[in-house]
């Protein structure tokens, strides 16, 4: 039986997509694949928001977000912590060999801007970890203030992760002055996972410089080499870049502006729908993720019985809660190629489902 997941990740991915990755292989030293991936490249830079190259690496986000902080932490890196995902960056510098700090506040919780600067000011880091859509709880960090935050300390190297929101929204690199900017495929880029994508400032790429034990596979300076040449360092899933190729296409023939309305739209519909039914959204007011929806199981609704149902009756599934939250809350994911038509047919198949065994 086919699922659709409408989980926080991997979502859905589409026929066209599946058929890209069916393209006759070719070598990834080849004078084909330098075309494909040069051709790639402002695509991925408008994406990015940056004029800085962006590098592809055959791994999950989490080998570019622990190598990151191998290239560019010499002293100590402050970790913000505010959810599942944020917090194992913490335990991820640490088995590094790192000096980590760390800057935490309960699930739900935004990091404040405020609060970053004390501790910025109080301790001598030289690197810090953000986690801008926390997928965990649905929590979205006020990224723009953060990042005016750490404009005032130009010795801190700042390391995002947009895993979970890239392309549902702008995130302008450059403009932000984000130093290493981080995603990966199986998220709102509705690609299989296994590829991530980092775009990193000259400014990091100096410090890494400076770095002895940056390693291989995650060493920027390696990417950087072999971008200048159209390649990737080591041998690369070449059937994913033909995925992420097929998908910049399908970007720039909706238009960017008009995705991150699709996703803005989608948002507001299970938002209506999360306050109609009687629950609540699990983060603080005013810091929702706009690419899904963590909700508090308020009417304290058998959620694997829900889910059973809707996937044995609709063939759909949405997420059961994450770590401590498992079963206190569930999310559903509306990023990718999900419509108002495909959006409202799960609501409508929630709702019915809820009303059953309420």
């Amino acid at each position: 039986m086919s699922v659709k997941l409408f989980i926080p990740g991997p979502i859905a991915v589409s026929p066209s997509t599946y058929a890209a990755m069916a393209r006759p292989m070719i070598g990834h030293r080849s004078g084909e694949f330098v075309n494909l991936y040069q051709s790639m490249q402002p695509k991925l830079q408008a994406l990015f928001g940056t004029k800085d190259p962006v590098y592809l690496s055959t791994s999950s986000a989490w080998g570019v977000m622990e190598g990151a902080v191998n290239n560019v932490c010499r002293r100590k890196v402050l970790n913000c912590m505010c959810g599942a995902f944020s917090d194992k960056w913490n335990d991820v510098s640490l088995r590094g060999g790192h000096e980590a700090g760390k800057l935490q506040v309960e699930w739900g919780q935004p990091i404040e801007p405020e609060a970053l600067e004390k501790a910025l000011k109080a301790d001598s880091y030289d690197a810090v970890t953000i986690i801008h859509n926390e997928t965990s709880c649905g929590m979205m960090n006020p990224l723009p203030q953060l990042m005016e935050v750490l404009k005032r300390f130009p010795e801190v190297i700042s390391i995002v992760d947009t895993v979970s929101s890239f392309s549902t929204l702008p995130i302008p690199k450059d403009e932000l002055g984000i130093d290493i900017l981080i995603t990966g495929s199986q998220k709102a880029l509705a690609l299989p996972p296994g590829l991530a994508l980092i775009s990193v400032s000259e400014r990091a790429l100096k410090r890494a410089s400076e770095q002895k034990n940056r390693g291989y596979y995650f060493d920027l300076l390696e990417f950087q080499a072999n971008h200048e040449k159209g390649m990737t360092p080591s041998t690369p899933c070449v059937a994913l870049i033909f995925a992420l190729d097929a998908k910049l296409q399908e970007i720039e023939a909706e238009g960017i502006q008009n995705r991150y309305k699709r996703h803005a739209e989608n948002n507001a519909l299970v938002h209506a729908w999360v306050k109609a039914q009687g629950f609540e959204l699990f983060p603080k007011p005013g810091y929702a993720s706009v690419s899904l929806s963590c909700v508090k199981n308020t009417r304290e609704i058998d959620i694997p019985k829900l889910n059973k149902i809707l996937r044995e009756e609709y063939e759909m599934v949405i997420d059961g809660g994450y770590g401590k939250l498992k079963g206190k809350t569930f999310r559903i994911s509306n990023m990718g190629d999900e419509t108002s038509a495909t959006m409202k047919e799960l609501l409508d198949n929630l709702t019915n489902i809820i009303a059953r065994i309420a």
